[in-house]
């Protein structure tokens, strides 16, 4: 019997780091990991809430669930965690003397808890107790810690989604890029949107560190139904696009920067889903949206006033070749996010496949 405890033991103890490493590596390191427990969780989650969406035709009713999800997976995660370290604390525990398993999962969880609804005077398992307490302590310190800086993120990036799509929003309701150009240059702001340009790059930059760090974020609906990261995303990159491509004024380099970013920012979420594009595409390659979209944009801002370039087709062709690179992205991200629809970005009828996220997850 002394093999037999020493292997529980063992394996107890190894899920037991197992599961700490995955709270470590969730919460505490700052670098884009795809972590086993994390993934699972998320999945089983997701997939419960779309089994709730699934018979809804609605949008507005599919997006009043899924909006639960997030928050949902997010305190289930710290429940799994001391869930799995109370049942490998038992089997150590079990493996010292603790018999049955039923009394060494009672005192597992009572030690986790700290509650000391059971003791125990053996000095080894009394040390595994202490120590098992200490663990649990400093989980719901994490907890505490954690959440605080997922809802920081989420509320920094929801401002200048806020101000993005009241900008861009026309009368009718409906947010594009067009729109949004057309409203600066109604109020002579055309030359001042190098500021806008080196906000949005910020913004990106943030969105990449935090949407790969924390990847739940990815799944944090906005608190207006009309509203997502991702599709603020795409009229930013989309209005930068035009913007560079037709507007006619010179020295445009913040724009193009924007664009950059953007672009780099998006593929690297996308890469951490496993999302596949291209990622050397050519100017010429096609893009989701038709030229007759573009002209219609284009007659839009001409009617509005704005300042374009005469040459249309050049205008198309710049706008095309800009596009081009952040084109399978964004509707990746847009389409597996269940995006509100919004021009020229979830409103392609694109229809997404899984990432492969878990299926990597269980080569980590």
């Amino acid at each position: 019997m002394a093999a037999v405890d020493i292997a529980v033991g063992g394996v107890s103890a190894l899920l037991v780091i197992s599961v700490l490493g995955s709270a470590v590596r969730t919460v505490v390191v700052p670098r884009a990991e795809q972590v086993l427990v994390s993934t699972i969780v998320f999945v089983v989650v997701r997939r419960l809430f779309e089994l709730l969406a699934w018979r809804r035709h609605r949008w507005e009713d599919r997006d009043r669930i899924l909006a639960r999800f997030a928050p949902v997976a997010l305190l289930v995660l710290p429940l799994v965690w001391a869930a799995l370290i109370i049942v490998g604390f038992s089997g150590v525990l079990w493996s010292l003397g603790v018999d049955p398993w039923r009394d060494a999962l009672v005192l597992s969880g009572s030690s986790l808890t700290t509650l000391g609804f059971r003791t125990t005077n053996d000095l080894p398992t009394l040390v595994t107790s202490i120590i098992e307490g200490l663990i649990g302590l400093g989980l719901f310190a994490l907890l505490i810690s954690f959440l605080p800086t997922i809802y920081g993120a989420f509320s920094r990036r929801e401002t200048a989604v806020g101000k993005l799509h009241i900008r861009s929003t026309g009368m009718g309701g409906n947010a594009s890029a067009a729109t949004m150009l057309a409203r600066s240059s109604s109020v002579g702001g055309l030359e001042q949107m190098t500021e806008l340009w080196s906000e949005w790059e910020d913004w990106f930059v943030e969105l990449e560190e935090t949407h790969t760090s924390f990847p739940m974020l990815v799944y944090f609906r906005s608190p207006v139904p009309e509203r997502s990261w991702i599709t603020a995303a795409g009229l930013a990159l989309d209005a930068a696009s035009v913007y560079a491509s037709s507007i006619a004024l010179e020295n445009k380099p913040r724009a193009a920067l924007m664009i950059r970013t953007g672009t780099l920012s998006l593929r690297r979420i996308a890469d951490y889903f496993g999302f596949e594009y291209d990622a050397d595409p050519g100017p010429d390659d096609p893009i989701s949206i038709e030229k007759q979209e573009f002209e219609a944009a284009y007659q839009q801002m001409a009617a509005a006033g704005v300042p374009l370039w005469a040459d249309r087709d050049q205008c198309w062709r710049d706008f095309a070749g800009w596009r081009v690179n952040y084109d399978q992205p964004l509707l990746a991200l847009a389409a597996y996010t269940e995006a509100p629809p919004t021009q020229w970005v979830s409103d392609r009828g694109v229809t997404q496949r899984r990432p492969r996220i878990f299926k990597r997850a269980r080569r980590v």
